[in-house]
């Protein structure tokens, strides 16, 4: 597991005009929670990184932010933020790989072009 900092570590990557960092995940103990995504992505139209959830399938929950802060304080897990919940935080995977091992790919500076989705 990496820690709170690590992970917004790598949601600092500048994403803009070369990927998107897609994050399966999962909120153990909850059934309503289980399945989720979230990201950062290349707003073109802003000229800035977009951050987002994707809470359910039926896509009624997905939510935009403009900061990783804004994304992770929002309080849209029955009133709790992602950082209020980050110890029941269970990663399935990042950009379709092994979440440690990708997450160690971006701490270690490589970055989000091996295996990230690219714009």
């Amino acid at each position: 597991m990496i820690t709170y900092e690590q992970f917004e570590k790598v949601m600092s990557f500048d994403t803009r005009g070369c990927c998107c960092i897609e994050i399966e995940f999962y909120v153990k103990g909850s059934e309503k929670f289980d399945g989720c995504w979230m990201g950062k992505m290349p707003d073109e139209k802003a000229k800035a990184d977009l951050y987002w959830f994707g809470l359910t399938a039926d896509g009624k929950n997905a939510y935009d932010y403009a900061t990783f802060d804004e994304m992770a304080c929002a309080k849209i897990f029955d009133g709790k933020s992602f950082s209020d919940i980050w110890d029941d935080i269970e990663f399935f995977s990042v950009d379709g790989l092994d979440p440690m091992e990708r997450f160690l790919s971006y701490l270690k500076n490589e970055g989000p072009f091996i295996g990230a989705a690219q714009w």
